[in-house]
């Protein structure tokens, strides 16, 4: 795009000199660079969404009144409930379960990330795990920072728990866990090791509890 801009200028820098005042000139070279610069600064414009493409990272649609109570969750909007109860018919993953690990990850915030790393989203998934769910789950255009893809994801994930050390679905603070360390870490005990993410853990399983009281109201299972 340079190369051609500049060739142009260069052409009718030669026919205006044979044929127009040098203020005119002037006047038509400034006017092509700046058009130069708006091209180029458009074409450049882009910003990149750590779901994956360029383009402009999405805000979030819906908002629950409160993350406290997990009826008031589930009735953000209809696409909300449908994602908790299509992760509980599909994986097995109790609502409580799942929106206790949503709620210690990132309070229900869209574009939640930490200082370092690559975290990102509802579920503080990291790009690698993020992929490897995509591929295996076949939900290649699932975004961290949509609720109900998130809720997919974690369903999934307690699902790969299961399967791989034998943890309910139902034992949040397991499940808590095997998620924060992964299934190869949860086997080594290295969670054992970290004081401070046994009491983490020890509130993710009370937050799951109080959820699942309060869900007793709006979705029986």
């Amino acid at each position: 795009m340079r190369f051609s801009l500049l060739k142009f200028k260069m052409i009718l820098y030669n026919r205006l000199s044979q044929n127009k005042p040098n203020r005119l000139l002037m006047n038509y070279s400034s006017v092509l660079i700046l058009c130069g610069a708006l091209v180029l600064s458009a074409c450049s414009s882009n910003h990149h969404n750590p779901n994956g493409g360029r383009h402009i990272a999405r805000k979030p649609m819906y908002k629950p009144s409160t993350i406290e109570n997990a009826c008031a969750i589930m009735g953000a909007h209809p696409t909300w409930r449908n994602a908790f109860i299509g992760a509980h018919k599909k994986y097995g993953a109790p609502p409580h379960v799942v929106m206790a690990i949503l709620y210690q990850e990132s309070r229900f915030v869209h574009n939640a990330r930490p200082s370092r790393g690559n975290a990102y989203g509802y579920a503080q998934a990291l790009d690698a795990t993020w992929d490897w769910y995509k591929s295996k789950s076949g939900h290649k255009r699932a975004a961290r920072d949509h609720l109900p893809d998130a809720v997919d994801f974690v369903g999934w994930y307690l699902q790969q728990n299961k399967d791989r050390t034998g943890v309910s679905k139902w034992d949040a603070r397991n499940q808590y866990l095997a998620y924060h360390e992964g299934t190869g870490g949860y086997l080594n005990d290295s969670h054992n090791e970290k004081a401070w993410l046994l009491k983490v853990a020890d509130k993710v399983n009370r937050h799951a509890i109080v959820y699942r009281q309060q869900l007793a109201d709006c979705y029986k299972y």
